[in-house]
């Protein structure tokens, strides 16, 4: 089980010496709602897909479905609530089971430490204040998880779904922090930020114990733009570290609090826009149904937000996780890891989406829509590639250049394309 480490640039991953495309499923939920035989289901599909990072919630989740999780982590004390000071060995030994089958798998498990929820001061702990756990409490759960879950050489999620509105957030996650490098110092660390969130503490932000930037774009509507307004953002902070879009639009999922639901054209637009717009360490691609491992039948909390969720066995198939898949092929096979985001583009949309490596010896352009695309220099002796991402299929676009300008024609499917051009050798 080789350690992920990051990269020289600090703009992405290594493992083994090679670079790493982080691309993550969001199975939340596993370690409570999910039984060992569907496990070993779900691992074999999405390894036979390439998918090579695992994002679980460490606890419970709590707007997840299950009704009768197969344990707690804590045990219950007489005012029948979690006692935090006494965890339960059963639940942690269960999870590190789920892990050891996922890492003979080659996955890297990704394990969010304490959601929003479990720290005050935060939207979620707020509504819930019942599931806070008392700071003295911290120190200890957070040293048991690290010792337990090192040999599988996690990524460690410190906070989950959270927005640092208050001092009291901050000390928690900076204690956590610390605690993880203080048992795990190779150990990569990261932390899940709420939808459209970027202001980071500036304890937070300069700590030494963050090793990379996680956002969530999120599922709203009319707020996806934020795939690359956000990678835009994280990429140009002060402190350099590779950024991740942890959380783009859920396949399945609703449009927030609207009528409708994502589907694989809305996640590829995502995992693209955030590729090529700073965030190219990686991508997490996450199904309705899959974060909950939802069955037929079962309540589901975030209803009015999210609706209900397919059965986890028909999310597991949804389509848009063979197109991220896909996105990591392309993006290897080209070796697009050196890319930059340019703003070279004349007449066009923001939401189309260039990239030029340092270089300037490829360049990479996502078109969410069939459209001309005329870029404000010349890039001549390239090999230019367009590929139909909705059907898969690869095209030779016959490329114009002259006056300073590069010009792609409009190509002839209704589709979002991936347009690469490579300098000639």
């Amino acid at each position: 089980m080789l350690k992920l480490s990051v990269n020289h640039s600090r703009d992405g991953f290594l493992r083994g010496g090679r670079p790493f495309f982080y691309l993550a499923d969001t199975c939340w939920s596993a370690f409570t709602n999910a039984a060992p035989d569907e496990w070993e289901e779900y691992l074999n599909y999405r390894k036979a897909q390439d998918f090579n990072v695992l994002q679980i919630n460490i606890l419970p989740q709590w707007d997840c479905c299950v009704e009768h999780p197969a344990a707690l982590p804590f045990a219950i004390g007489a005012d029948g609530k979690y006692d935090y000071f006494n965890l339960n060995e059963a639940y942690f030994a269960r999870a590190q089971q789920f892990i050891q089958m996922a890492v003979e798998r080659g996955f890297v498990p990704a394990l969010v430490v304490l959601w929003s929820d479990h720290v005050p001061g935060t939207w979620a702990s707020r509504r819930m204040p019942d599931h806070i756990i008392p700071f003295e409490a911290v120190k200890p759960y957070v040293s048991y998880i690290a010792k337990i879950f090192s040999r599988f050489n996690p990524v460690y999620i410190v906070s989950g779904d959270t927005d640092f509105e208050t001092a009291e957030a901050v000390k928690y996650y900076l204690a956590a922090l610390e605690t993880i490098k203080n048992v795990s110092p190779e150990a990569l660390t990261t932390l899940h930020l709420c939808g459209a969130f970027t202001d980071l503490p500036s304890e937070i932000e300069n700590s030494p114990n963050l090793d990379f930037y996680m956002y969530q774009s999120g599922h709203d509507r009319r707020s996806q733009y934020l795939a690359y307004a956000m990678a835009e953002t994280f990429y140009k902070k002060s402190v350099k570290r590779p950024v991740v879009n942890g959380e783009p639009c859920y396949e399945g999922h609703g449009f927030g609090c609207e009528y409708g639901r994502f589907s694989s054209f809305d996640v590829r637009k995502a995992v693209w826009s955030s590729l090529l717009s700073g965030a190219k360490a990686g991508v997490t691609y996450g199904a309705h149904g899959i974060w909950s491992f939802h069955k037929k039948g079962n309540s589901f909390p975030a209803e009015a937000y999210s609706k209900t969720p397919f059965p986890w066995k028909d999310a597991l198939r949804l389509p848009g996780a063979w197109d991220v898949s896909f996105a990591r092929s392309l993006f290897e096979e080209w070796k697009l890891y050196d890319l930059e985001p340019a703003d070279l583009l004349i007449g066009g949309f923001p939401d189309i989406r260039m990239s030029v490596s340092k270089s300037r010896d490829k360049v990479a352009i996502y078109i969410p829509y069939a459209l001309k695309v005329t870029i404000g220099a010349e890039f001549r002796d390239f090999d230019w590639t367009l590929v139909d991402l909705a059907n898969r299929r690869f095209a030779k676009p016959d490329v114009v250049i002259s006056e300073g300008k590069t010009v792609i024609p409009m190509y002839d499917a209704n589709a979002d394309a991936l347009v690469v051009g490579r300098r000639l050798l």
